[in-house]
């Protein structure tokens, strides 16, 4: 697997963390710089970890695997996505009811909410060994990233703009999993 795959499935798991963070940052009166990087840390340390959950728990059978390894990691890829895509149409008004949502009781449900796809997906990387450090490490900086702006975007224009990031992330993983089902079959 190349590294413009990886940055792309980063970017598609990413939109859960991007999608909770615009909600957050429509519920926070103001940027505040800590809360923001305390929820960036949190939701990419989570989003990087569980895909090495994930591939460690599919390597354990990986040899079972290898005459069908492209058909899981594209019917993974598609449940995901098609998941995410589903959730990204569904309506969602951000609950501002929480007293501080910055609270570490509140941002570790959804940094381990927002990663269980990522869990499956590490699963996508058994049959690449190699890259499983490179994968995790850019899936965690891309959600990081991903995070702070969202919060940054749901603070400054989450009020008047309603877009379906969650959708796109679905797509964009669909698409990755396409990929590797035609690589695998034409070669």
């Amino acid at each position: 697997m190349d590294k413009v795959s990886i940055i792309i499935i980063g970017i598609g798991l990413a939109m859960d963390c991007f999608a909770v963070s615009i909600s957050k940052g429509i519920c926070a009166k103001k940027f505040f710089f800590w809360h923001t990087l305390r929820m960036a840390v949190l939701f990419g340390v989570f989003q990087a970890v569980m895909p090495l959950l994930g591939y460690l728990a599919g390597a354990s059978f990986a040899n079972q695997m290898q005459s069908f390894d492209h058909w899981v990691a594209f019917g993974l890829l598609a449940a995901i996505g098609g998941k995410m895509l589903y959730e990204g149409f569904q309506p969602h008004d951000p609950d501002c009811a929480t007293p501080n949502p910055f609270k570490w009781a509140s941002l570790l449900p959804l940094a381990l909410a927002t990663s269980i796809d990522a869990f499956a997906t590490g699963i996508v990387f058994v049959p690449y060994a190699g890259v499983i450090w490179i994968a995790i490490t850019i899936i965690g900086l891309i959600s990081f990233f991903f995070t702070f702006i969202g919060m940054y975007i749901g603070i400054h224009f989450g009020k008047r703009f309603h877009v379906k990031v969650e959708a796109i992330g679905g797509i964009i993983l669909i698409g990755i999993g396409l990929k590797i089902l035609i690589e695998h079959l034409i070669s």
